[in-house]
């Protein structure tokens, strides 16, 4: 359906892809003013429709301004969450919002980062804000790309290594027929490009796009388990644990297919799946499916990702019954030494200038 949806929209994409490149020459002339806050601002973005890894990107780079001593916060749009304008999510020791009001992302990045988080959609205006609210000098912009009102110092770019690979087909045309929010060329927009090949093995850039990373600074990144979690009570599991069990998957993200991967290379049974839209609103209607489902299926547990954990947890109560678990993973980088360096220095260096 969605695909036969894709075809009867494509005609649009002309038009949508000269939107996106008119709106960037108005930013790139000067027409469309960029305005600059008190603040070192770090935006990690991506080309495509959601699943390139920006979450964890910046739950490992708030981290590592935090072990470097910098007061850094995290600024998103709240993807998904059922308030507007302004929210103080974090003040870096507690969350004091809900999942519905801040969106799912924003709640996991506050309770993995430990930093200052706030969402505004209008980013300018909550930068000012996060920046009054908490005292930060450093600001980690998530999913920010294209929103280029805000100045920002260091513009880093996702990109999901299986995606990367699929060149010439139907996935890299711009929107809506393709994935592509922008077109490859935009990459001249970025200082460092992080090809996130998740758990496969690393590939080669593509010689058809070779010549959009020429002058770029690369990164590879891959996903690393942490472990498995209690939805309910956070207690840590090895994967070796669920090997051989039979396990009802769950998930609302992007792009399930690494999750499903490493389970299923860790010898977990995942033939009964239940996938859901990325973000998505669980109800009670949803998680009675889920009961119905476990049960139907004779599963000994239920298996989800952090991000959909964090929306099943109000759900404890009618979970009771249920072993409901999550996996956990972080973004680790090759030549991770390499990258803190670069971004420590030109964090320093820029804080030498304003002083």
């Amino acid at each position: 359906m969605l695909d036969l949806l894709r075809l009867i929209l494509s005609p649009l994409t002309v038009v949508y892809a000269f939107i996106i490149r008119a709106r960037n020459y108005l930013f790139d002339s000067g027409i469309f003013r960029i305005s600059k806050v008190n603040a070192f601002v770090i935006s990690v973005g991506n080309l495509t429709v959601g699943g390139s890894g920006k979450t964890p990107a910046v739950i490992m780079i708030a981290e590592l301004l935090k072990r470097n001593n910098k007061k850094s916060g995290i600024l998103s749009r709240g993807y998904g969450r059922n308030s507007f304008g302004y929210l103080f999510v974090s003040d870096g020791n507690r969350i004091i919002t809900t999942v519905d009001e801040c969106g799912d992302e924003m709640y996991l990045v506050s309770s993995e980062a430990r930093v200052p988080t706030a969402v505004s959609e209008r980013r300018v205006v909550g930068a000012k804000r996060l920046i009054n609210d908490s005292g930060v000098d450093a600001i980690i912009l998530d999913d920010a790309f294209q929103h280029r009102w805000i100045f920002r110092n260091l513009d880093i770019v996702m990109i999901d290594q299986r995606f990367l690979l699929k060149s010439g087909r139907i996935e890299q045309r711009m929107l809506p027929l393709g994935l592509m929010r922008e077109p490859f060329e935009s990459l001249k927009r970025a200082d460092i490009v992080i090809i996130n090949r998740k758990f496969s093995e690393k590939e080669e850039i593509p010689v058809k796009l070779i010549d959009y990373f020429q002058s770029k600074i690369i990164f590879y990144g891959y996903y690393e388990v942490m472990g498995i979690f209690d939805v309910k009570t956070h207690h840590e599991f090895s994967l070796d644990e669920f090997r051989g069990q039979k396990s009802l998957v769950v998930c609302g993200i992007a792009r399930p297919h690494s999750f499903l991967s490493v389970l299923e290379n860790n010898k977990i049974d995942i033939k009964n799946k239940m996938l859901f839209p990325d973000h998505k609103n669980y109800t009670l209607k949803e998680i009675q499916e889920i009961r119905k489902k476990f049960y139907d299926t004779n599963a000994n547990s239920v298996l989800t990702t952090q991000k959909d954990a964090v929306k099943l947890f109000k759900f404890s109560k009618d979970l009771d019954d249920i072993d409901i678990y999550y996996l956990k993973i972080r973004l680790v980088l090759e030549n991770q030494e390499k990258f803190e360096e670069q971004l420590i220095n030109k964090l320093n260096t820029n804080n030498k200038k304003n002083t």
